[in-house]
């Protein structure tokens, strides 16, 4: 895996190859440019690439409230699945978690995302609640990582 390189969200071009990824992996949230870079402004956002190809992207939202939960969220797009990319996606935005004080972890996926599902729970992750967003169909899990994982 020394092939992949993540780096820090940072201009246009950037900012799109995230939207992509996301907008592939999460179709129900897809947002515009607008939305993104709003969103880069509250979060850590990264991109991962293997040479000129990009292979994934990251969210990190720093820690909140008294408990200093984080979530990190990382999404490789399925044609670079099962290579490591997602694990190295995670634990660097873990340990920038970490870094920003982050008591607990948590992490988001739609459900129908199997993948993503089987992923969280292999990284220690387990499942906090299920819900439908006001207004919409599509079931997400969010997760917790155990205390002793951060």
């Amino acid at each position: 895996m020394t092939d992949l390189r993540i780096e820090a969200v940072a201009g246009e071009a950037m900012l799109e190859q995230w939207r992509h990824v996301h907008n592939v992996i999460v179709p129900p949230a897809a947002m515009d440019l607008d939305e993104v870079r709003e969103r880069a402004g509250r979060y850590r956002l990264e991109n991962a690439y293997v040479g000129d190809a990009l292979v994934g992207c990251s969210t990190l939202r720093p820690p909140q409230g008294e408990d200093a939960v984080a979530t990190v969220i990382a999404r490789v797009l399925p044609e670079y699945r099962r290579r490591g990319y997602g694990a190295a996606l995670y634990e660097n935005g873990l340990a920038h978690a970490r870094v920003l004080g982050a008591r607990a972890v948590e992490t988001c996926v739609l459900a129908v995302n199997e993948d993503g599902l089987q992923f969280a729970a292999k990284h220690g992750f387990t499942e906090v609640e299920r819900y439908v967003l006001d207004g919409e169909s599509d079931l997400w899990v969010d997760l917790r990582l155990a205390a002793d994982g951060v």
